[in-house]
């Protein structure tokens, strides 16, 4: 009989390969049996570590974005611009040639704080006005005389009256550093609604995965983003929203993934990149090239080895290799391959 060469198709890696070494075995051979004809080129069983990956489309940029609204009444007489990173004590508005700064915390302004004052958000004030530079009090739930003098130093050199007191709106609270992503307003225009929105200053990937492949992802998983031109970074799964319908049918999964390496992202800040999550590890198992499998009748692969067939059970694909077992699977035997 001569060899042949057939179309092999193997779903699980959406791939189709030529099984050009032994062909397909004819139903009325015995796998056990001598093949008929030797195999092209052989490669042996290797002891691997498999990985199947996902590819996934995902976008780059600074995340989500939030409004600020003005808090307070009269005319918009200055605005940052689009793409200003924001630090503590920066300028994020003004009202009426009055500055509102950035403080870095949780929980915003909601009420006059004095001499007097006790909570956390006299915390919070406190230790933004020692981290810009202001000294005298202690670092606590108190807001005492102390605190009452740092915070008018404070406010002499936002040119505002000394008062000692911070009133609502006297400045803009967020968790950190901030960047302009649009501004929505302008320059001696009411001040109402919301004047700006901006985002995070480190750029992340975004994802909606399709929830077919939810199981793939969970707070900490790791990842490979690819961008544009080719070059990888790794990245972590740092968020996981609510799965969301499409007009296409189905859902999809909002994923955010965190780059700690924001180098590695070059000057890249909006953009189209892949996403590659890892689906499934199978460590230390016995493995061979997908292409030295030989489609069996009725369902199943051999491999050719010593002249003759030798039927295995496949395991994970990935990389171009296929994890195999069954009786006379073992490290380093011949098995034949195309050429």
């Amino acid at each position: 009989m001569a060899r042949k060469r057939v179309l092999l198709v193997l779903p699980a890696l959406g791939i189709a390969v030529i099984a050009a070494g032994a062909g397909m075995i004819d139903a009325a051979e015995d796998p056990s049996t001598a093949a008929p004809t030797g195999p092209a080129a052989t490669a042996t069983v290797e002891r691997r570590t498999l990985t199947r990956t996902e590819k996934v489309g995902g976008g780059l940029g600074f995340g989500d974005t939030a409004g600020v609204r003005a808090a307070g009444d009269g005319m918009v007489t200055w605005l940052p611009h689009e793409g200003d990173v924001l630090k503590r004590g920066d300028t994020v508005y003004r009202l009426d040639q009055k500055r509102i700064p950035l403080l870095y915390g949780a929980v915003p302004l909601y009420r006059t704080l004095r001499a007097g004052s006790e909570g956390g958000d006299v915390r919070q004030l406190e230790r933004n006005l020692s981290a810009l530079g202001y000294t005298g009090f202690t670092v606590d739930t108190e807001f005492t005389a102390s605190t009452a003098a740092a915070v008018r130093d404070w406010q002499q050199a936002l040119g505002r009256a000394r008062t000692g007191r911070v009133e609502p709106g006297d400045a803009v609270v967020s968790s950190g550093a901030r960047r302009v992503a649009e501004v929505v307003t302008e320059t001696g225009a009411p001040a109402s609604g919301v004047l700006l929105r901006w985002t995070g200053t480190e750029r992340v990937v975004t994802v909606a995965l399709d929830t077919d492949h939810a199981d793939l992802v969970r707070a900490g998983t790791a990842a490979t983003v690819e961008l544009p031109d080719g070059a990888t970074v790794p990245a972590k799964v740092t968020g996981i929203g609510t799965p969301t319908s499409r007009e296409q049918g189905g859902a999809t999964l909002p994923v955010e993934l965190a780059v700690p390496e924001q180098r590695g992202l070059g000057r890249y800040e909006v953009a189209t990149v892949s996403v590659i999550l890892s689906a499934e590890t199978r460590a230390d198992v016995l493995a061979v090239p997908v292409t030295a499998l030989v489609a069996r009748p009725g369902g199943g692969y051999a491999v050719m080895t010593g002249g003759a067939y030798l039927p295995v059970r496949t395991g994970l694909f990935s990389g171009g290799y296929v994890e195999v077992s069954g009786d006379g699977v073992t490290e380093g035997r011949a098995v034949g391959v195309p050429e």
